[in-house]
């Protein structure tokens, strides 16, 4: 398993969006269509050019396994988004969705964040019990404090002092 920095290319992207598409619709049964999600088409802009970074978990046959995002919005806060791994990858002895949290909180401290902020669906326990488990503590949306887009599914809210 290798992760890595987002580049361009279009068999990335279209495995990102399957990746998205089967744990947000065939897992979660969210219903969130990829055009409430236009950031998966622009990671370039959205993410890294700001000063967060987007990474990719990929197998060693290089097919997309996971991946997370880091947004920056204030020279303090960023946001974690689009943190979607595959089942067989989740838990032991993989832990993928570990090392790729692992891999944004080291880059959102030696970027200097102090607080990462995230959003999501009230009807993810599995997410809420693991951001919980990492010290995340729900807050309101007001909390956050920095405004930015997400599909709103009755989400819940958290924030993280680093």
């Amino acid at each position: 398993m290798q992760i890595a920095p987002f580049h361009t290319d279009p068999h990335i992207i279209a495995e990102l969006v399957d990746l998205i598409l089967y744990c947000q619709d065939t897992e979660a049964k969210l219903g969130i269509t990829m055009a409430e999600q236009p950031d998966v088409f622009m990671i370039p802009d959205y993410y890294q050019a700001p000063g967060g970074e987007f990474w990719v978990a990929q197998t060693d046959s290089g097919k997309v396994a996971g991946c997370i995002g880091l947004l920056k919005l204030s020279p303090t806060t960023a946001v974690l988004k689009k943190f979607f791994v595959y089942p067989q990858f989740r838990g032991r002895p993989v832990s993928l969705g570990w090392q790729l949290y692992q891999t944004l909180v080291a880059a959102a401290k030696q970027k200097g964040l102090s607080r990462l902020v995230l959003d999501t669906p009230e009807a993810e326990h599995r997410s809420h019990r693991f951001y919980e488990r990492q010290g995340f503590t729900r807050c309101t949306r007001a909390d956050l404090g920095v405004d930015y887009p997400f599909p709103d599914r009755g989400s819940r809210f958290y924030q993280l002092s680093l």
